[in-house]
């Protein structure tokens, strides 16, 4: 065989070998191409929403492409989940949800997609405690003193929630459990109302978002016993944590965080993380995250997809131990 042949039979088969590597690999459009969409599942000026917009208008510069918020209120998060699932798993629709991603499973059992298979989590973008608050007349010094007082008071002691299934009331049950301690949950329809029977003595006590609450603490309105966090907060870096109270598991951290449709590519993935994380390592968004009480909370995308595994086990188990249903 002539040496041209054979040059010529090894660029064929070189040819061949070329075009059966995934199609993909060639096809695949630089990200993003298009404007992203940052589906939030809740009304504008929730706290998920606030932390999406702040995290957004920061991405969109580094992505080079706007990101549009698409507000998706309704059935807990379970609406705009759904609708991030039926996009195209291209990376230009983006859910972000809260702790209330990993509850859905348990309370919403006809969900029509798969809390853990159907999304890839991208990343956590902040954390914010909660803070056990009380009416500042009923002379509670601690978290131990209130506890007790709890326990030994002959009348029924009564709690408050922002709805049934709401990362309150899961928070609440969780901490009355941890602490051994009755309480009736009385179920409002947001943590406004909740704080306003709070003060006027119509609860006797209410787990309650940090940056609600602070403001009412610290104008005397409020008491506050406890953080449900792991360090105090420096809005109120006078109240120990529940760990440094005595009990320390019963803190149920409230955070917001990132996913995308499962089927969406890998190097997409990878690089919406990058740029997210790049984002939150901005000096303007912590400082914007802190007034709202909450941290900055990148974390490596396989760590948060692991933390969102932990979690929607260990709150169903809760859930179904608590016996909490959204319709009761």
């Amino acid at each position: 065989m002539d040496t041209h042949r054979r040059t010529l039979l090894r660029l064929t088969a070189a040819a061949g070998g070329i075009a059966s590597l995934p199609t993909m690999l060639f096809a695949q459009p630089a990200y993003p191409s298009q404007p992203v969409k940052l589906v939030i599942p809740f009304t504008a000026g929730s706290t998920t929403d606030v932390v999406g917009r702040i995290v957004g208008e920061r991405l969109q510069q580094h992505l080079g492409q706007p990101c549009v918020v698409d507000n998706r209120p309704g059935a807990g998060g379970t609406l705009g989940a759904s609708a991030v699932v039926n996009a195209p798993a291209d990376g230009h629709t983006v859910l972000i949800h809260s702790t209330g991603h990993v509850a859905n499973a348990a309370l919403y059992p006809g969900l029509k997609y798969d809390t853990l298979n159907d999304f890839t989590p991208v990343t956590m973008l902040a954390s914010m405690p909660n803070v056990l608050v009380v009416p500042p007349d009923r002379g509670f010094t601690s978290l131990k003193d209130f506890v007790h007082k709890v326990k030994a008071g002959p009348q029924k002691f009564v709690y408050g929630s922002s709805g049934n299934g709401s990362a309150s009331h899961i928070a609440g049950e969780k901490f009355r459990i941890a602490t051994g301690i009755e309480a009736a949950h009385i179920p409002y329809r947001g943590t406004p109302q909740a704080l306003t029977d709070l003060m006027g003595g119509r609860l006797d006590w209410f787990l309650a978002p940090l940056a609600l609450a602070a403001p009412l603490v610290q104008g005397g309105k409020l008491a506050a016993l406890a953080i449900g966090a792991p360090r105090r907060s420096p809005l109120l870096p006078q109240v120990p944590t529940t760990v440094e109270g005595g009990f320390g598991n019963a803190d149920h951290l409230f955070w917001v965080g990132m996913f995308v449709a499962a089927r969406t590519p890998e190097r997409t993935v990878a690089q919406l993380h990058a740029e997210t994380v790049r984002a939150l390592g901005s000096g303007e968004v912590r400082a914007r995250l802190d007034k709202l009480g909450a941290d900055a909370a990148p974390m490596p995308q396989q760590v948060f997809a692991q933390q969102v595994r932990e979690e929607v086990l260990s709150t169903t188990a809760l859930i179904r131990h608590a016996g909490i249903r959204i319709d009761s």
